[in-house]
């Protein structure tokens, strides 16, 4: 392996910043396996590994973790994100209106992944799949889920498909969820932002609203044949948790046909 130079060194680390990602068409991923799975996808550009081609201070140069695993990888860009078409084996997609925390973005793609959703569609706010902290949360799985990036109500509005959102005053999605819900096009789901949720530019294009229900449902507890009232619980979840349960409801009811 050729010795990194100074200037790869600065090169490389200015890949944690969108603007030079988006320049250079390139983004960094850390750690042997992590390395290794996106190498499946993604055309490898440079590899830098401590104690070979590149010294532990130099590894601490380039890297965005506080503990750098001594694996560097560059790679180039994919050109899913500039398409809005989905794979034609997609029976279910996942549209992400403005998700900006990167680790809640990086396990949302890990979890699709799990789940067999090959296709997700974000909001052009939504946090930068190539960030650095998103492709370690994804642990590799960015190299078998598409990301794109679309104007996302004119997506939405162009979209056949029925299409589930995540709200507060939903449907219970244990009732809205059919198993005999057509399955000649696929279902889109949407999540929302973290804080302020899905906004209201999409949210009038959702046809199916749905919530996950806390438990108890009907707000209260039962202890000794009296009905007593329930502790408070929190207004909404994590988002990526959100996904996690949604997706496994959608494929329970998939497997059960």
């Amino acid at each position: 392996m050729e010795k990194i130079s100074k200037s790869q060194v600065k090169l490389i680390k200015s890949l944690q910043l969108k603007k030079f990602r988006d320049e250079l068409g390139l983004f960094v991923a850390e750690g042997e396996k992590c390395v290794a799975e996106l190498t499946k996808s993604f055309e490898l550009v440079h590899l830098y590994r401590e104690g070979e081609n590149a010294t532990r201070t130099e590894i601490e140069q380039m890297s965005g973790l506080k503990n750098p695993q001594g694996v560097i990888g560059v790679f180039k860009k994919s050109e899913y994100s500039e398409y809005s078409e989905y794979s034609e084996y997609s029976d279910l997609l996942l549209a992400l209106d403005g998700v900006q925390d990167p680790g809640n973005l990086g396990t949302i793609i890990r979890t699709c992944d799990w789940y067999g959703v090959h296709d997700i569609f974000c909001s052009l706010d939504t946090a930068d799949c190539y960030n650095p902290k998103v492709v370690q949360a994804t642990m590799g799985a960015l190299s078998r889920v598409r990301v794109h990036y679309v104007d996302l109500p004119s997506w939405l509005s162009s979209q056949k498909a029925p299409i589930y959102g995540t709200l507060l005053d939903g449907k219970d999605m244990y009732d809205v969820i059919s198993s005999s819900r057509d399955h000649e096009i696929p279902s889109i789901i949407v999540m929302g932002n973290e804080g302020n949720g899905i906004s209201q530019e999409v949210r009038k294009l959702i046809t199916s609203p749905i919530r996950i229900p806390s438990y108890p449902k009907n707000g209260a507890s039962e202890h000794s044949g009296k009905s007593e009232e329930a502790p408070e619980v929190i207004e909404s979840l994590n988002v990526s948790i959100a996904t996690a349960i949604v997706l496994a409801e959608f494929r329970r009811q998939t497997s059960a046909l």
